[in-house]
């Protein structure tokens, strides 16, 4: 065998050690350390009060899970309001050659952009805005990471209160009574919201001392309390306990 070969097979055998040192380091995916794995990934500019932007969850996904062959909104309801941004909803999809094996994996999630739940600079272009948010939640979902991406957070506007400004506004409901039973809006923004966070929704309806067999006991006082509690969680002002974590259909 000439020098060269020599150098050749030792340059291979070092690169080999070196990959399989840095698979050794990588935890399994799913894990109790992947979380804080994943997170490490992201550089400082990829970061936003520590909630990872969209692009650094491209970035980051294609480096850990594999390519990313297909990334698009595959159903898009937009708002026909012609006075105003209105409402619109993405569901956006990506596909992963898994690991690069060149077996597919396909993730996908819906987000929603209202003027009550977006900042105005954003609002003005909801299709948009909630393409970016749904294909975060969607690399999210993928990566299996418990915080939200950076463009899914409202920095600037109270949701909770103008979610309840909202139902009191409708004619229907009538004079909004804090003892009367929670309104389907409040149990629709309850389940949303621990959907967007990963939180199963009967374990934190029930985390205090008072418990529930169903979520139509709730007072609409009480929901508006959680909801406080839920927008806390998203803006990271309060941690979510483990033992609420894990969304699952409930209704």
């Amino acid at each position: 065998m000439s020098s060269v070969d020599c150098l050749n097979e030792s340059v291979f055998e070092t690169e080999q050690e070196i990959i399989q040192e840095m698979q050794q380091d990588k935890p399994k995916y799913g894990s109790k350390e992947w979380h804080d794995y994943i997170l490490s990934k992201f550089d400082s500019s990829e970061l936003i009060d520590g909630n990872p932007t969209c692009a650094g969850l491209r970035r980051v996904a294609e480096d850990e899970l594999g390519d990313i062959l297909v990334s698009r909104p595959s159903q898009v309801f937009a708002s026909d309001d012609a006075n105003g941004p209105g409402r619109s909803t993405v569901v956006f999809e990506i596909v992963i050659d898994w690991m690069n094996s060149g077996q597919h994996r396909t993730y996908a999630d819906v987000a929603d952009v209202w003027h009550g739940n977006t900042d105005d600079l954003f609002c003005a272009h909801p299709t948009a805005t909630a393409s970016t948010r749904a294909e975060g939640r969607a690399l999210r979902k993928a990566l299996k990471i418990r915080c939200v991406a950076a463009e899914e957070l409202t920095r600037k506007k109270d949701v909770e209160s103008i979610v309840r400004q909202a139902i009191q506004s409708k004619p229907t409901t009538g004079e909004w009574r804090e003892e009367d039973q929670i309104s389907a809006a409040q149990i629709n923004f309850i389940d949303g919201k621990c959907k967007q966070l990963n939180i199963n929704v009967v374990s934190f309806i029930n985390q205090g001392e008072k418990k529930y067999n169903t979520i139509t006991e709730i007072t609409k006082k009480t929901a508006s309390k959680m909801l406080t509690v839920l927008n806390e969680y998203q803006n990271n002002s309060k941690s979510i306990p483990e033992s609420i974590s894990g969304y699952k259909p409930w209704r």
